[in-house]
Parts: structure tokens; C-alpha cells; sequence
């Protein structure tokens, strides 16, 4: 069986090189790639994509995790082995219903469609990626009807957040929204929140440097990655030892980058953070999107916009731009990086309503999926959802529903439910960090991230994809998922910081 074990490895380690060549490609059409390269990088993207099928549904692998799979049973459930036999047979049979041709098919669309989205979008015109993406809502039909569902959305979810489908979201979704939107409505009822200090000149180079200054001290090893300006931010991973993230800077809008860099290198040190041994197999990545996010979230947010992160870092801001916040003050200046306001971009959006975005989404995609809406229907939908759910209102589509990426570089329905997943996952974990080590918050005020970053490390980042996003929340935590401690997390914060407590 151990020797059976390491040919499965072999075969695990070609597919991981080839997955993150792929990645590597992805990463070069978002950031430097010249526009003339686009046809081709289609096409390399799909060949590749194709390979990458091919390797994991190769019936050697089949053959060996049929062996292998009694054995795997025998083992104690925590043990690498073991983790990798029952993780590498989900993925082979997930693969295994889906024809390499048509894998290779998808990709090569989604990444012709991705480039017209990067001129569409500054152009505000929707009609020059529309038939794009009416075909991109066939393929997301097509995917999901390779497999059983009781939702056509279902095996879309499963990709991403593996276990979640349409029928445990929307009642999840709906008991989130209920709780929101008082809370949204008695924040904002209050006297408005000046923000003017955050919307002056910023020169991008030293917006730059702060950003990679911050991250630095969080934690975020620039051995093992780098940054890069992009359209829409991600992280990518080459191997555990290349993370890399994007951002994208605005002169006139201080935290746009600032907390972008903060997101991404969350979501990059839970990469950096799985153990090497996993390095080469279905093991060495974040273990759902919603996990994955909760990290981007818990260090963007819960950290990053926090009054005892600001007491360290604000008076270096303040040296970094004297005459822009010299005279501005700390309680001015948190109170502004949390301003509440409805506002019309999902990446711009503040803590309370960002899930009201991410919603929208979810319902459209589902609606557009059922067939009960057409793709020409869209722009006008977003625009009526956005002044029904937040009172906000656009004409145009650049920043409606072209403003994300997601729906223009893969299917629609899979990816919008993990960044709301990943916010009541946030206060989940930080609130077991908090249990273990209630000093955190007194280290964070003095710049000090080590005990966070490393109880995220041993309790969640090390283990990478052994276990299932549900498996690794009540071994973090104690209890399974649960919104108590998000709306616990939002009703204090904003309860002090609007005078809603007493």
C-alpha cells in the first residue's frame, strides 16, 4: 500500500505543476500580458486546462484509489494519508463526470470573454460582452448537468464550498439579511459620517509602499511572494513556496488599496501557512472559498479596520501623508474607514452592507440560472435590485453589472456565496482566536500579529484541504457554522462607534 500511495503521488505532483502552470498563465493574462496576446492565451488556456483533466481523471489514478481507498478507511482519519486518499477520490470523481474536450472548451470562452470584459468595462458597455456571456450561462447549465442535483446551482456551489447548496444558503442568507438591515438602518438613521479626509490626493508610489509595509508586519513573507497592480485584485499560488497577490491603487480613495493589499495577503498567508509536506498533492490549498475568504475578511476587516490597529499604524500614515492627515484626527480618521453608506460597488462596500452586494448577486445568478431571467434582462435587474436593496442608483453598467470579474472569467453561480460565508466565518474564528488568547486585541495596538497569525496557522492554515470546510470549523471552533458570533462581531462594533449601546 505505501508504495501504491507514492505512485499516486506522482501522479498528484504532475497534475499540481500543471494546475499552477495554468495559474501562472492566468496571473500573466491579468497583469502584464500585452492585449495582442489575448487569442492565443485563450487558446493555451484551454490546452491546458484539458491536460490538466486528462492527468486527473487518468484511469491509473482511478485504479489506485480504488486500492487504496480500503486502506486509506483503516488509517486514523486525521493522518496525511489518509486525508489524501478520501480528498483525492472527491476531486477524481467530481472530474471523472466531466469530459476533458468540454473542460477545454469552457476555458478557452472564459478566457476570450475575460478580455472583452477588460474593454467593456471602461467602455460602459454591456452590449459588447453580452453574447459572451449568454454563453457562458450555457456552459454553466452544461457543467452543472454532468451531475445530480436538486438545484441546478448545486454542483456550481460545489465546486468552491463543497457540502453548501441552494437549499442551506437561502434560509442561511435570509436570517443574515433579517438581522442586517435594522442594523444597517439604525446606523445610518444616525447623523452622517465625514469621509472627505480619505477622498484627497494620494500619490499611488506612497500608497504602494505603506500597503507592503503593512502587510510585512502582519505577516505575509515576500520570500515566498509579491505584488502586483491588476483590474480586479486576487491572489494566485504557483507553489507553497510562491504566493503572489494583486492590488489596484486609487490617488483618490485611500483605503481602496490599502485594504485591498490587507485582503489579499489574508487570503495569501493561509496559503503560505499549509505545512510543505502537503506540497505536490490536492492537499497543498485553502479547503473552500468561504475559508479562504473568512481569512481575507478577518484580516481585512476585523483587523484592518479596527481602532487598535489604527493606534499603531495611523501616526506612521500620518508621516507617510502630513499634509493630507497631519490635522486629522485618529477618532476621525477610524470613524472614516467605517463609514456606512450604500454605495453601488461590492469591493468598495463597508462591513454592513457588503452582504446585501453579495446577495444581489447570489439571487440574480440563481434567477438567471432557472431560466426565469435572460442574460439582456440583467443590467436593467441590477439596476432595480440596487435601488430596492440599498437606494442607490446608476444608469450606466461599468459600475452595475460589469463591475466584477467573476461572471466574465468563469461560470455564473459557484462564487459569489463564499465572500458571505467568509464573513461569518471571520468572527467565528477570531472569535475562538479571542478564547485561546484574549491579549490579541492589546497586541494588535502595538503593532504585534505573531499570536494571531500563529493560532490561525496551527488551528486552520497548516492543515490546508484535509479537511472539509465544515470539519475545520468545529475542530477551530468548537461549533459548527454559525452567524451569532458576525452579528455579535457587528453590533458591538458599530453600536460603540455610532453611540447605539446606550
Amino acid at each position: 500500500m505505501k508504495e501504491k500511495l507514492e505512485e499516486l503521488k506522482r501522479h498528484l505532483a504532475e497534475v499540481y505543476d500543471l494546475e499552477n502552470v495554468t495559474s501562472l498563465l492566468y496571473w500573466d493574462q491579468s497583469t502584464y500580458m500585452p492585449k495582442g496576446g489575448a487569442a492565443a492565451r485563450g487558446r493555451q488556456l484551454g490546452t491546458m486546462e484539458k491536460l490538466v483533466h486528462e492527468k486527473m481523471t487518468d484511469l491509473q489514478i482511478g485504479r489506485l484509489l480504488e486500492e487504496l481507498t480500503p486502506y486509506g478507511e483503516s488509517l486514523e482519519y486525521d493522518s496525511d494519508e489518509a486525508a489524501l486518499i478520501r480528498v483525492t477520490r472527491r476531486k477524481y470523481e467530481r472530474a471523472a463526470k466531466v469530459p476533458a474536450a468540454f473542460m477545454a472548451e469552457m476555458s478557452n470562452h472564459f478566457a476570450d470573454t475575460y478580455q472583452v470584459w477588460t474593454e467593456a468595462r471602461p467602455a460602459d458597455n454591456f452590449a459588447k460582452v453580452e453574447p459572451f456571456l449568454e454563453k457562458t450561462l450555457d456552459y454553466s447549465r452544461r457543467l452543472a448537468e454532468y451531475f445530480p442535483y436538486n438545484h441546478i446551482a448545486d454542483p456550481l456551489i460545489g465546486y468552491s464550498d463543497e457540502g453548501m447548496t441552494v437549499s442551506t444558503l437561502r434560509p442561511l442568507f435570509q436570517d443574515l439579511r433579517e438581522q442586517l438591515v435594522p442594523l444597517v438602518k439604525a446606523v445610518t438613521d444616525r447623523a452622517d459620517v465625514e469621509n472627505t479626509c480619505l477622498r484627497q490626493t494620494f500619490p499611488e508610489k506612497e500608497q504602494w509602499q505603506f500597503g507592503m509595509d503593512v502587510i510585512r508586519q502582519l505577516g505575509y513573507d515576500f520570500d515566498r511572494g509579491r505584488q502586483d497592480k491588476t483590474h480586479h485584485p486576487f491572489m494566485t499560488k504557483f507553489s507553497l513556496g510562491d504566493v503572489r497577490i494583486t492590488t489596484r491603487v486609487k490617488e483618490n480613495q485611500l483605503e481602496e488599496a490599502l485594504l485591498s493589499t490587507i485582503h489579499e495577503a489574508g487570503h495569501a498567508m493561509y496559503e503560505q501557512g499549509i505545512q510543505m509536506e502537503l506540497e505536490g498533492t490536492p492537499l497543498a490549498s485553502g479547503t473552500s472559498s468561504g475559508v479562504h475568504e473568512s481569512q481575507s475578511r478577518l484580516w481585512e476587516n476585523i483587523v484592518g479596520r479596527s481602532r487598535g490597529f489604527w493606534e499603531h499604524f495611523y501616526p506612521k500614515l500620518q508621516e507617510v501623508f502630513p499634509e493630507q492627515l497631519g490635522a486629522v484626527s485618529l477618532d476621525a480618521f477610524h470613524r472614516a474607514v467605517n463609514k456606512v453608506e450604500p454605495s453601488l460597488i461590492r469591493t468598495d462596500a463597508d462591513e454592513l452592507t457588503y452582504n446585501l452586494h453579495v446577495m444581489i448577486r447570489f439571487d440574480l445568478e440563481l434567477a438567471l440560472l432557472e431560466g426565469k431571467m435572460a442574460v439582456k434582462d440583467l443590467p436593467e435587474a441590477w439596476r432595480e435590485r440596487y435601488k430596492a436593496d440599498l437606494g442607490v442608483f446608476d444608469p450606466g453598467d461599468k459600475n452595475g453589472v460589469l463591475q466584477d470579474v467573476h461572471w466574465f472569467a468563469g461560470t455564473i453561480g459557484g462564487s459569489f456565496q463564499g465572500y458571505t460565508l467568509g464573513n461569518i466565518l471571520s468572527a467565528q474564528f477570531y472569535d475562538a482566536a479571542l478564547r485561546a488568547h484574549p491579549e490579541i486585541p492589546d497586541q494588535i495596538r502595538k503593532g504585534e500579529f505573531s499570536t494571531l497569525h500563529g493560532w490561525l496557522k496551527e488551528n486552520l492554515y497548516r492543515h490546508g484541504s484535509k479537511y472539509t470546510a465544515m470539519e475545520i470549523t468545529k475542530r477551530a471552533t468548537g461549533s459548527p457554522l454559525t452567524i451569532q458570533p458576525y452579528i455579535a462581531y457587528l453590533k458591538n462594533k458599530f453600536g460603540e462607534l455610532c453611540g447605539l449601546n446606550g
